[in-house]
């Protein structure tokens, strides 16, 4: 039985390697680390058990907008302790991991002993983020009200939402699912109905909200 099980999400092979050597050193062979390449193989992932100690997880992943990967996991297993790990290391950037529900925050720069002593900390049940003022990222009530929209998604609804941004056709995204065309339609009508939305335009905008830099 492993005494932690871990999942990294990260897409970059290098990094994932480098995680799994600094966590099997910090917390001892006895650690289940499993990784995930995109937002769909972390849910693939967390559907076949959900009982995980912690998700790694890197900002710009596959299938997420910004922070909308880290507020699918917290409406989705609110349990899950999320550790948000980037190359963004902006004190705003850091601001908006902690209010869209993160556990810590770890720069990619980080040194291997202040990594483990991150991951350490989120395990035994606290927090851990970076030695700076956090005081100039705060989130807007319009970006809070997204977060909450997205947080009510069911992963699937949240797969058809970033398709629908990315431009795909109804069509086009039942076949990318394996889904009927009817099936697209019903699941696009409800993602509208809980983000209060009317347009595919307005969707992606509204998506925009949780870039890891909100744009002036």
């Amino acid at each position: 039985m492993a005494a932690y099980e871990i999942l990294i999400a990260d897409d970059h092979p290098l990094f994932r390697s480098a995680l799994q050597q600094a966590l099997t050193l910090g917390l001892g062979p006895q650690v289940h680390l499993v990784e995930a390449d995109s937002i769909a193989a972390l849910e693939a992932r967390l559907a076949e058990r959900a009982d995980w100690d912690l998700v790694l997880l890197d900002l710009n992943m596959p299938g997420a907008y910004g922070f909308s990967g880290l507020v699918l996991l917290r409406g989705q297993y609110p349990q899950l302790p999320v550790v948000m790990i980037s190359a963004q290391e902006e004190p705003a950037v850091v601001a908006r991991a902690r209010e869209f529900g993160a556990s810590g925050f770890i720069p990619k720069s980080s040194p291997l002993e202040t990594l483990q002593q991150a991951v350490r900390s989120v395990l035994d049940g606290d927090t851990w983020w970076p030695q700076q003022d956090l005081a100039e990222g705060a989130v807007s009530d319009e970006a809070k009200a997204v977060s909450a929209g997205l947080a009510s998604l069911t992963p699937q609804q949240f797969r058809v939402l970033t398709m629908v941004c990315d431009g795909l056709l109804n069509k086009q995204i039942a076949y990318e699912l394996n889904v009927s065309e009817a099936t697209v339609k019903a699941h696009v009508t409800a993602i509208f109905r809980k983000l209060g939305v009317r347009t595919r335009t307005q969707a992606a905008l509204l998506l925009q909200q949780l870039e890891s830099i909100p744009r002036s």
